[in-house]
């Protein structure tokens, strides 16, 4: 199903005003070891860092 401009600058806005972004770096051929490990667990990309950054950060303050 197609998204309108205008329902996409709804989402955009909503993204920007509730969300913070980060942008990561990887080595050429990483992304595609990450897509697999995140559809192992069932997972956008995404979800699978978020997952990964919050488990090591709940590590650290542990």
């Amino acid at each position: 199903m197609a998204v309108s401009k205008k329902q996409q600058a709804s989402v955009n806005k909503y993204v920007k005003a509730n969300y913070d972004r980060i942008n990561v770096t990887f080595q050429k051929g990483e992304k595609e070891d990450i897509k697999a490990i995140a559809a192992m667990h069932g997972e956008s990309v995404n979800a699978f860092i978020v997952r990964a950054v919050r488990e090591a950060m709940a590590r650290e303050s542990a």
